[in-house]
């Protein structure tokens, strides 16, 4: 195996690991608060990204509006988030995490980390130096990724594939 497979299916190791553990979590810490999946995101969304319009939200979650909709007054009726009107156009809304809201994500958030100090707390020193070493450029190269236009479509192109596999 050549070097370059061997550090792709390493990294895909490491984030299939990763990924796992925190949905997990993250979908555990939503069911223990009576959230679903889609509502507990809605609120992620906020959390990170700050106020935004209904359509905002269901861009993010590559939904319809409606749907988004539907989500976010149930949400609204939960005290999870305020919609208030938007000052350049009364037409549209702005939804805001509400402080109940707030403090709910984070907790969830974390929940979520709690496991990392075990697992750093279970390397050996060299073990965490190597990982020290090793991590920073990955977040870099990562954040490079991010902001690629050939990352920045993968949405889009997935929602078209499945378009074409119907």
């Amino acid at each position: 195996m050549s070097a370059s497979a061997k550090i792709t299916n390493t990294l895909r190791q490491w984030i299939d690991a990763v990924a796992t553990r925190a949905l997990h979590d993250h979908a555990r810490y939503a069911k223990a608060s009576g959230l679903s999946m889609p509502q507990f995101f809605v609120l992620m969304q906020l959390h990170h990204h700050g106020k935004c319009g209904v359509t905002d939200i269901g861009d993010r979650m590559e939904t319809t509006s409606a749907a988004a909709s539907q989500l976010i007054d149930r949400l609204v009726q939960s005290g999870m988030l305020a919609r208030t009107e938007d000052p350049d156009d009364r037409r549209a809304k702005q939804i805001t995490l509400t402080e109940k809201g707030r403090t709910l994500i984070e907790k969830g958030i974390a929940e979520r980390y709690r496991w990392v100090e075990d697992l750093a707390a279970s390397l050996t020193a060299e073990e965490q130096a190597a990982v020290l070493k090793a991590l920073p450029p990955l977040i870099e190269a990562l954040k490079k990724l991010e902001t690629s236009e050939k990352y920045k479509t993968v949405g889009r192109l997935s929602k078209a594939a499945d378009r074409g596999a119907k």
